[in-house]
């Protein structure tokens, strides 16, 4: 017979130990079964489709959602959110140190707050966490950060991050966001369409992707050109190797 796999056994703190070492039995087992239920979810997900996120479930909007394998989304779409959100993607770890570094600068001199996310950051986010700040939430992500790019790989990291991304209101994923804005699939989409789509990802409930005016429209238009770059240079090698 195959044996069970069973978690580490503690042993149980008997009545006359003292209050610290119970606390830190617990923490320990706590301890335990995070990392195994945290390893347990992204070996799943990196076969499964994410079936929902907790954005999704909480969006007052309710959500609209058609997951879409990566050989079926265009790769204008690929190199647009490279091109607008994460330009080193195929070269880091998961983590970009010089934008985390950039944009810690330039928040401590009280402008406009900016993030330095890679695109690897976003998908832990979205897919095992909810949105907001915080330091416990960013540890988090961190850990969730380290298992996607070790356990999944950067092609299932962009496939997922392209599904479960928030497109518009009530609307998840590049396939849902191109029907609604393009009245076509993901497959079709142009360089400009993929563009505005990319530039609308960091505030998708107030940037329009159809007809865009001012910051969105030059920023879709400054994506659409660097997207191009990408595909020339193979920005995105790491993503169809």
């Amino acid at each position: 017979m195959p044996r069970r796999f069973r978690l580490p056994r503690l042993p149980r703190p008997g009545p006359n130990r003292g209050w610290l070492y119970r606390s830190a039995w617990w923490v320990a087992r706590a301890f335990i079964w995070f990392v195994t239920i945290s390893l347990g979810l992204v070996l799943l997900f990196k076969w499964v489709p994410v079936p929902v996120t907790a954005t999704m479930v909480m969006d007052p909007n309710g959500f609209e959602k058609d997951w879409t394998p990566l050989s079926r989304i265009d790769r204008n779409m690929v190199a647009a959110v490279i091109a607008g959100e994460d330009g080193k993607f195929c070269s880091h770890n998961g983590f970009d140190i010089d934008a985390i570094e950039k944009a810690y600068e330039r928040n401590q001199k009280g402008k406009r707050i900016r993030g330095g996310s890679t695109i690897s950051q976003q998908t832990a986010k979205n897919v095992f966490l909810w949105q907001g700040g915080g330091y416990f939430r960013k540890g988090l992500e961190a850990w969730f950060t380290v298992l996607i790019e070790n356990i999944w790989g950067k092609r299932r990291i962009m496939e997922v991050y392209l599904n479960v991304a928030e497109t518009g209101l009530g609307t998840y994923g590049v396939e849902a966001g191109a029907q609604r804005y393009y009245k076509h699939s993901a497959a079709k989409l142009s360089r400009i369409e993929a563009a505005r789509i990319a530039a609308a990802l960091p505030s998708p409930k107030k940037r329009e992707v159809v007809s865009p005016a001012g910051f969105t429209r030059r920023h879709g238009n400054a994506i659409a050109a660097r997207s191009s770059v990408v595909k020339t240079s193979d920005y995105d090698e790491c993503v169809y190797e």
